[in-house]
């Protein structure tokens, strides 16, 4: 198991296994096989379950329901700092920069070329594409729709459906988060999105955008529910759990900071191995005394 989601239970330690108990009983977990514990409401964690997460090079990451809440997390579940230098490496480079934002974007137009299209164009035509899905929905579900309007600080003004869209959002936030820093990468260092803490966030998140939290929203829009906003967690909580949503997230992250030229196995073979940078692209041997002839 790479992630596991645990709620309303007690989370302690046995031998060299994790335990989690409930008022049904208790279920031990090989933590040797446990890349990410995501936490959820009403769970207690021991002092010693997490020194042996920490032993075992496991992650873990306060979430909310389902994951629909990031709140906060201890140490990634990466061994190497590839990923996190590849993002640091691709969006420092305008071109390469460039070349992520596409491929971001091609992810959304199956089937188009976007090649060569600038940020400008593909601004526009990710804008048209939003706009039409908002229309179809709306359509579809039979709700009322003008435009995307919303104050942060007075979610109880905005109408049924702008109050389901910012509750989606803020669920599909949550769940990228969660993944971003469980593999250390940085939520803040963005292709599209730039100058935020969060700015990997909204750029992921985005690539799911219509298809989770869009339809979503204002299917629970059209239901007249009375408290909107609980009601589209719990429906965007089962449409990630349906969708496979963490797997798919890991999986593109991966595939837009790495492509093809990542290898896990080396990657491995590479954990907990110290490098000194020798200037360039060149990188040294870590615990090695230096310069002993000058002394």
């Amino acid at each position: 198991m790479t992630f596991l989601y645990l709620e309303r239970c007690t989370i302690h330690r046995e031998s060299n296994a994790l335990t989690a108990e409930d008022e049904r009983g208790t279920v031990h977990i090989p933590v040797a096989s446990l890349g990410a514990l995501l936490l959820g409401p009403g769970t207690r964690v021991t002092h010693q379950a997490m020194m042996v997460l920490a032993e075992s090079g496991s992650t873990v990451v306060w979430v909310g329901e389902r994951g629909v809440r990031y709140y906060a997390h201890g140490r990634s579940l990466a061994r190497t700092s590839t990923l996190l230098q590849a993002q640091a490496e691709l969006v420092t480079n305008r071109s390469s920069r460039l070349r992520v934002a596409r491929d971001m974007y091609a992810m959304r137009f199956t089937g188009e070329d976007v090649s060569g299209l600038t940020m400008q164009q593909l601004r526009g035509r990710e804008g048209a594409r939003v706009r039409r899905s908002y229309r179809d929905n709306a359509d579809r579900f039979g709700v009322k729709w003008d435009k995307r309007t919303y104050n942060p600080e007075e979610f109880d003004a905005a109408d049924p459906i702008n109050q389901a869209l910012s509750a989606a959002t803020t669920a599909l936030y949550g769940v990228t988060h969660a993944v971003i820093v469980a593999f250390g990468c940085s939520p803040g260092l963005g292709f599209v999105h730039t100058g935020h803490v969060r700015s990997f966030v909204f750029d992921i998140a985005d690539l799911y955008k219509a298809e989770f939290a869009i339809p979503c929203a204002f299917e629970i829009a059209g239901g007249e529910y009375l408290d909107v906003a609980s009601e589209t967690r719990r429906a965007m909580r089962d449409r990630f759990s349906s969708g496979a949503l963490l797997e798919r997230c890991a999986r593109d992250i991966r595939n837009l900071l790495l492509g093809s030229s990542g290898d896990p196995a080396e990657e491995a073979a590479g954990a907990d191995v110290v490098m000194l940078w020798d200037g360039a692209d060149r990188a040294v041997a870590g615990g090695t005394s230096y310069g002993q002839e000058d002394w």
